[in-house]
């Protein structure tokens, strides 16, 4: 069981953003950004091309449904999406609010912000996810 399968079955907590039946996406804890929000299947599946062609297609609507309540709650240019999948053996969509394409460099040191700003932060995007 991956940490992100942990995360969905409510073992470890997490910032929760959005959900439905098959997806989940919440904060990541080491954000490039203040926003930057993990999206991810609740079926553990390591290789996002490994999904079947209707979960990635309802995967990619999930996660535009989260970047539209992000770009809502955050300012920024555009909220972009990268897909790397190395450092966890669960499918993930990275989201991350952008004001240039720098803000996509996962070699870019990562924020460190406080508990109560990643809960309120994670709370208004599930508002705004919510209000869609």
């Amino acid at each position: 069981m991956t940490i992100f399968s942990k995360i969905v079955a409510g073992e470890i907590p997490s910032y929760k953003c959005a959900e439905n039946e098959q997806f989940y996406a919440f904060l990541d804890i080491n954000p490039l950004a203040k926003g930057h929000t993990l999206v991810i299947p609740k079926r553990e599946v390591d290789y996002i091309f490994d999904l079947e062609d209707d979960e990635i297609a309802a995967m990619q609507v999930f996660a535009k449904h989260v970047a539209k309540a992000i770009r809502q709650v955050l300012p920024c240019i555009k909220v972009g999406q990268a897909v790397l999948g190395l450092e966890v053996p669960h499918a993930h969509i990275h989201l991350v609010p952008m004001q240039s394409e720098k803000d996509l460099n996962f070699a870019n040191p990562k924020l460190s912000l406080p508990a109560e700003e990643m809960q309120q932060v994670a709370a208004d995007i599930l508002k705004a996810y919510e209000a869609l």
